[in-house]
């Protein structure tokens, strides 16, 4: 059968329709070509993490991220926090008939934050499976967005971003093994059954490479990376409206990482939590009893109008542990209306306390989540 011309154009201009529909992840009851809904799995307990094969693409959850952090210096003494994250979102229909059509979409931030005079700058990505600018890899770990890029390279990983005369191309080294956040291979969330999230960190990187601003290049000659890895389907409920992240990397060898879910009422989620990551890699699982975190002082974002707490003071009083966090700059807020369409702060942190009596000093990556507005859910 022959089809008109003005056929052909309506059935072109309803494919360019539904694509548009794919990547905005709406469901309308007439697709063409025809198409079934996915089902993505939980995060339950019991799962078995295996490594490398868990650095890769978990194409049967919803939402995965790669997520690096990280503080380095170069080779003129200039200090800088970097963050570049690599998202996965799987769409909720796929067709039954035409492979082209996407599964996923794939967006990406790139930030970095001059510590010395508080520059903030930061860009986005976002593509979809299907085209030749975006991918995740299950068999192997290798994620790309765009001419951006995280990849496994031996016992190494390889990162590389460019932007607007802003790039940075690092090599990273394990100097701790993966560590596995929770209890029983799932991180909850909330105490819904799937809640929840498989979720692990490279704690501790050892970060050289080359780093541009403005067109100038410089050596990397130390820097110190954080790496998390989250998998999920249905983290969030319709009583959370964020989280509070911390990433912390102290100079006697030892991190922590805690996080807590803000409910509307303003309390926090009886399922945050933490780890604390000792010098021989051997971890402590902490509950939300176990530590207190509160903040001094509150910044308004001239372009969000969203207020943050700033100025974090962390105790875990059974390990004697007493930290502060201060930001390198206020303003490191990422409005990302080109790609995730999430508002938040993620920024660089100077750390200083003591454990034990002892005086340690450090670096953080600090997010927050949910103060321009309500998080989510299906994130």
């Amino acid at each position: 059968m022959t089809l008109s011309s003005d056929r052909k154009r309506s059935i072109d201009s309803t494919r360019r329709a539904v694509l548009s529909l794919f990547l905005l992840g709406i469901t309308v009851s007439v697709l063409t070509p025809p198409v079934v809904a996915r089902t993505f799995k939980p995060a339950l307990p019991g799962y078995v993490y295996k490594f490398p094969r868990d650095h890769g693409a978990h194409e049967d959850f919803k939402t995965e991220w790669w997520y690096y952090t990280g503080h380095i210096t170069t080779e003129s003494g200039k200090k800088f926090g970097y963050e570049l994250t690599f998202f996965r979102h799987g769409l909720e229909h796929e067709s039954t008939t035409d492979k082209k059509l996407p599964k996923n979409v794939y967006l990406a931030h790139f930030a970095l934050t001059d510590e010395t005079t508080g520059r903030f700058r930061y860009f986005e990505r976002m593509s979809r499976s299907g085209l030749p600018t975006a991918s995740a890899a299950s068999n192997v770990f290798s994620v790309r967005n765009q001419g951006w890029s995280a990849e496994q390279l031996g016992n190494n990983y390889v990162l590389k971003a460019e932007s607007d005369g802003v790039a940075i191309s690092l090599l990273l080294s394990e100097k701790k093994p993966p560590v596995v956040h929770g209890k029983d291979g799932v991180s909850q969330k909330a105490s819904c059954k799937g809640c929840a999230s498989h979720y692990y960190s490279m704690t501790r990187l050892d970060t050289k490479g080359l780093m541009t601003i403005d067109g100038k290049s410089e050596t990397v000659t130390s820097g110190l990376s954080w790496m998390d890895h989250e998998f999920g389907s249905n983290q969030l409920t319709e009583e959370q409206v964020g989280w509070d992240w911390y990433s912390i990397q102290l100079d006697n060898n030892t991190e922590l990482m805690l996080y807590v879910m803000r409910r509307r009422d303003g309390s926090f989620d009886k399922n945050s939590s933490g780890t604390v990551i000792y010098t021989d890699g051997s971890t402590k699982h902490l509950t939300l009893s176990d530590f207190t975190i509160k903040s001094k002082t509150t910044w308004k974002s001239p372009n969000s109008r969203g207020v943050y707490p700033m100025g974090w003071s962390i105790q875990i009083p059974s390990l004697h542990i007493n930290l502060r966090l201060d930001p390198v700059s206020v303003d490191q807020e990422l409005l990302t209306k080109r790609s995730t369409g999430v508002t938040y702060w993620e920024g660089s942190a100077n750390v200083a306390g003591d454990i034990d009596g002892q005086a340690v000093k450090g670096h953080s990556y600090v997010e927050m989540t949910g103060y321009a507005e309500a998080f989510r859910k299906d994130i």
